[in-house]
């Protein structure tokens, strides 16, 4: 029998799920959770579980921690997933935990996905998990204080796990290649160093996305005789795009949006522009993109350098009328002169003050001499004595616009605002 009937006669799971560890000193990664004396750690090992919610990234250990407690606890463990399981699996979950409960025996629930479950359903489970029914161990992908209901999140132990580094990533391949009762070790195929190295890189901290493609690659290698040898070229065949670590309605966006927004406010172009980057190749709307920069060049650059609003729009202008892929250039251009205009955020902080104030004193009362006057009988109810500006030196003539006074624009030294400020100061309008 040859390397490719070999490999097609493995009638077996995806050799991601063949290479779980089997034991906690297997496990590769999560050093933060899982090395000896780490909290994980030690309540897998002494078997005292409660109620935890595992968060982190595809591909990064949280369902193989699940076949660790699995394999090394006292209690029955149930699997069920949030995307399949329904109203009488919960049910039947609760008769059979009741049942073993009266014999002595504790049953743990893993719950796939938890996030799925509304919030309905995540309330149903709260009854059972107060009264020690079952153990809950949910896993997500999602930030659990957003998409978990806060009464779980406060009943249980919420464990981050983080994307596996390229070096997890490559001893998890050389073990995968090694290993010949699991693994693919009896293909004995031979993988070149940059092969791996491209593969861990890819992978983006996976280690699912990472076994399974490298299981492709062979297959792509295999040839009809002769030894199995992977290539760069192999791990590019079989994986053909980069893994975009990227959900448009997902923690990725909201954390890349921030890391965006917050590059251009703190004036790094590579910063931003690589950011920009990952948010196109993940699909996200360009329209979003431009809208959050409109918002920017406004909030944080504002009258330092009134021409940032024109660019801000220009990008939006083009989004909509150019589209991708065209319109990243422009995007680009943009973002490189919002990180680069001189910064003030005087505009943003003058409306949030005057908004506190309206909200939340007693209401100015507009100045007689400020009112209409465009109708017959104004001056009757005392609406005169306006000055107008244009007749005054310099166009300004002294005159109370507002009763107690208070400042609320106070312009920066940076950019054109820095004129602003010399304007006001003449006019008495030092900062506070």
């Amino acid at each position: 029998m040859n390397q490719a009937e070999l490999f097609h006669g493995i009638n077996r799971p995806p050799l991601a799920r063949r290479m779980a560890p089997r034991a906690v000193d297997e496990f590769v990664g999560q050093e933060h959770l899982l090395a000896p004396g780490k909290p994980l750690r030690v309540l897998i090992e002494t078997d005292r579980l409660s109620s935890l919610i595992l968060y982190g990234p595809p591909g990064c250990g949280k369902s193989a921690v699940a076949g660790l407690i699995a394999g090394r606890t006292k209690s029955e463990l149930v699997r069920l997933n949030a995307v399949t399981s329904t109203v009488e699996d919960l049910r039947t979950l609760k008769r059979e935990s009741q049942g073993r409960q009266a014999t002595g025996q504790r049953t743990i629930l893993f719950l796939d996905e938890i996030h799925r479950f509304n919030k309905a359903q995540q309330d149903a489970l709260l009854p059972d998990v107060e009264e020690g029914l079952y153990v809950l161990i949910g896993t997500t992908t999602h930030n659990p204080y957003f998409a978990v209901t806060g009464a779980l999140v406060s009943r249980s132990r919420v464990f981050t796990f983080k994307a596996l580094a390229p070096e997890h990533i490559r001893i998890l391949l050389e073990r995968a290649l090694a290993d010949r009762e699991r693994g693919i070790g009896q293909l004995e195929a031979m993988a070149d160093p940059d092969a791996l190295d491209l593969l861990a890189k890819v992978a983006e901290g996976d280690a699912r996305s990472a076994l399974n493609g490298l299981e492709l690659a062979v297959l792509t290698a295999t040839p009809k005789v002769g030894p199995i040898r992977i290539t760069k070229d192999h791990v590019r065949e079989a994986l053909q795009n980069k893994n975009i670590r990227y959900d448009r309605d997902e923690d990725a966006h909201y954390d890349t949006i921030s890391a965006f927004i917050k590059s251009m406010r703190g004036s790094d172009p590579d910063a931003a522009i690589y950011w920009l980057a990952a948010m196109i190749s993940g699909g996200e709307d360009p329209r979003f993109i431009a809208r959050r920069m409109f918002i920017l060049a406004s909030e944080d650059i504002g009258n330092a350098d009134p021409r940032a609003l024109l660019m801000a729009s220009a990008a939006m202008h083009a989004v909509e009328t150019v589209g991708l892929p065209e319109a990243q250039i422009v995007l680009a251009q943009v973002v490189a002169y919002l990180c680069c205009a001189p910064k003030s955020n005087a505009s943003y902080m003058a409306i949030a003050g005057a908004m506190k104030d309206v909200e939340e004193e007693p209401q100015k009362q507009v100045p007689l001499h400020l009112r209409d006057t465009h109708y017959k009988g104004a001056k009757d109810l005392g609406h005169e004595g306006y000055k107008y500006a244009h007749e005054g030196e310099g166009g300004w003539v002294e005159q109370e616009y507002m009763p107690n006074p208070k400042r609320y624009y106070i312009p920066s030294d940076r950019g054109v605002e820095a004129r602003f400020r010399e304007i006001l100061e003449k006019l008495g309008k030092k900062p506070a």
